[in-house]
């Protein structure tokens, strides 16, 4: 395995150490991961940066970087994370050191894949993003319960969508659900009352590092 840590090539943006803004694990210090590239191109993205550049890196010497922050939790993110083939070595790799592992994906892409242990949060594309027809339904089937999804949020008609795609594909069901009201754009408190209203079985989150680091992407 050391040799192929050391073989094995990435294109990573930046690793970096912060608090967890998302999912349930909000405000723990985590190592961040963020490879380079994305297929996709979502209305709102507040990471263009990652598209393209970034600095190739061996796993190992990924692993070196992450283990000078002597973390307890890593989040592997992007761009997409999943669209380098060696996001899966990395992933097990990091599973392997003890560490608690989440994957943040944009759901285009096949999660089968992935290490049983990483807690894979998956991005459902929604019509106001631009990008709902790249979604991969498969992956549904896929989830468990130690498992997230996500829905970021444009207006009511998004929330209208994702609601109805709960009920009918019984997501809460599966796994954890998160609605995020995309920042500076959808009023978080409106997204509350509806969901209070409707009594939906999703959990409200806001992105912690903006309201923290000022509308800042990562910190």
């Amino acid at each position: 395995m050391s040799d192929l840590l050391s073989n094995a090539q990435l294109r990573i943006t930046e690793i970096f150490y912060s608090l967890q803004g998302e999912t349930n694990r909000v405000g723990l210090p985590t190592v961040f991961i963020r490879l380079t590239g994305c297929p996709l191109r979502c209305t709102y993205c507040d990471t263009a940066y990652a598209f393209t550049g970034g600095e190739q890196m061996s796993i190992e010497n990924i692993m070196a970087q992450v283990a000078s922050y002597a973390p307890q939790y890593i989040t592997v993110t992007g761009g997409e994370p999943l669209a380098q083939k060696n996001c899966i070595v990395l992933l097990q790799a990091l599973c392997d050191a003890g560490y608690r592992v989440s994957l943040e994906t944009g759901g285009a892409m096949d999660i089968s894949e992935v290490d049983a242990r990483v807690m894979r949060v998956v991005d459902i594309k929604t019509p106001g993003s631009g990008e709902l027809a790249k979604n991969r339904w498969e992956n549904l089937a896929l989830l468990t319960s130690d498992d997230e999804i996500k829905f970021v949020l444009c207006d009511e008609a998004d929330y209208l969508w994702a609601k109805s795609l709960i009920i009918e594909h019984q997501i809460a069901e599966k796994c954890p659900i998160l609605f995020s009201p995309v920042h500076g754009t959808m009023d978080p408190t409106q997204l509350a009352e509806w969901i209070l209203r409707d009594r939906l079985p999703v959990r409200l989150q806001v992105q912690l590092h903006k309201i923290l680091w000022n509308n800042a992407a990562g910190h």
